[in-house]
């Protein structure tokens, strides 16, 4: 979202249990979309439900299993909505199985994140604005 020509936002990346590192494979996707990779760090969603944490106006959860968690309290109560897209990091097998599930998210996300840029933000209210999140979290 960062990297999309949208001057009116600042996208942030967060984990219910971060691993600590940041994938080598996230970042070859990354790489590979031609999109810059220095300063990615892993990291906790509670660094991002502190008082002095940047304000969110939007908060997606995306890994299928985050739906089932309880998720923090956002300071400003942001809107929210669930993305589900399956967990590459979950998977096992050749390295060509994982490179695809990886390029899946991927493609996954930047759909997701390119049909959200196009909803008319400053002209629709709350609650049409978490409608249409929530559909595009469906497709």
């Amino acid at each position: 979202m960062n990297y999309k020509d949208r001057p009116n936002f600042t996208a942030y990346s967060a984990g219910s249990h971060p691993s600590g590192a940041v994938r080598q494979e996230a970042i070859a996707q990354l790489e590979s979309a031609h999109l810059p990779t220095d300063g990615l760090r892993s990291k906790s969603w509670e660094e991002f439900s502190k008082p002095d944490a940047p304000q969110l106006d939007f908060v997606f959860t995306v890994c299928d299993n985050a739906a089932k968690e309880v998720c923090p309290v956002w300071p400003g109560q942001p809107q929210t909505a669930h993305w589900g897209v399956s967990d590459p990091a979950a998977v096992r097998g050749p390295e060509n199985e994982i490179k695809r599930a990886y390029r899946d998210a991927f493609m996954t996300l930047e759909r997701r994140i390119s049909l959200f840029l196009c909803l008319p933000l400053a002209s629709i209210d709350k609650l049409a604005i978490k409608t249409e999140i929530d559909k595009i979290g469906h497709q």
